[in-house]
């Protein structure tokens, strides 16, 4: 694997985006090699804790690596969104707690990627947020359905509608993610989380988990119809005006579809 670097050490998975030249942003490669690193820590039985982290201290993800999406018509969006939901199951359908591991930037499919996990421990300066309608998108990978259950009705729709972002101590306080840590303690607060995962019973954690996920396994039908109905929205003038206007650095013209 290039984009990911996986290892496994006294029980715990080490799963890590390595790409951070491009703040760890998700091409199909990545997110196949995703999927093998989780699917492989499912299937070892000495593995009782998956962390999943990010190279080079800037972001954890930034989200879909727009290069690639820019390219996209429905076609090549159905075949990147099935690989979004494979490597949801591989994470949600475990059995093993995953804890997340966030140092910079967790935005756009980077912040669906951490609601997926089950812990989040972040550094201080972190940020959060959702992009999807300021690139012609819309997070319906997770963030849509899990958002609302965290923080709440309206600021769910505060997040993904103004596209603001939010400090770490700001998602703390909504109940976003778990624990806020100085960036020079963030793996003793990982490790620690892990040696305490790790005295627990596999069994009770993996009923524990398969009990929580009940109410929000029901929210599968939203994903998987959300996707095959944005899959449509690829290859459009208005979703490539919003991929465009990134890579050329420059404010997207989104008044010219009003009205159409």
């Amino acid at each position: 694997m290039s984009d990911v670097l996986f290892g496994c050490d006294g029980g715990s998975a080490r799963i890590t985006i390595n790409r951070p030249e491009v703040h760890n942003a998700f091409r199909n490669q990545t997110l196949d090699e995703l999927t093998e690193a989780f699917e492989a820590a499912n299937r070892d039985d000495g593995v009782g804790v998956i962390v999943l982290g990010a190279a080079g201290g800037r972001a954890f993800c930034s989200g879909g690596d727009v290069n690639e999406e820019d390219a996209f018509d429905p076609v090549r969006g159905r075949q990147h969104h099935r690989r979004l939901i494979r490597l949801s199951e591989a994470i949600r359908n475990g059995g093993k707690p995953v804890v997340c591991a966030v140092d910079g930037y967790c935005l756009g499919g980077g912040n669906s990627l951490m609601l997926l996990c089950d812990l989040t421990i972040a550094t201080e300066g972190s940020v959060f947020g959702q992009v999807g309608p300021k690139m012609g998108s819309a997070p319906l990978w997770w963030s849509t359905q899990l958002l609302p259950r965290l923080v709440g009705e309206k600021r769910a729709r505060e997040i993904v509608f103004l596209c603001r972002r939010y400090s770490a101590p700001e998602a703390l306080q909504m109940g976003w993610i778990n624990r806020v840590v100085p960036a020079a303690a963030l793996e003793a607060a990982v490790q620690e989380w892990c040696e305490t995962l790790l005295s627990m019973s596999p069994q009770a954690l993996r009923i524990a988990k398969m009990s929580l996920n009940y109410e929000s396994d029901q929210l599968w039908a939203s994903v998987v119809h959300g996707l095959g109905l944005l899959a449509y929205a690829h290859g459009t003038e208005e979703f490539h005006e919003g991929t465009r206007a990134f890579l050329e650095k420059r404010r997207p013209d989104w008044g010219q579809f009003r009205g159409r």
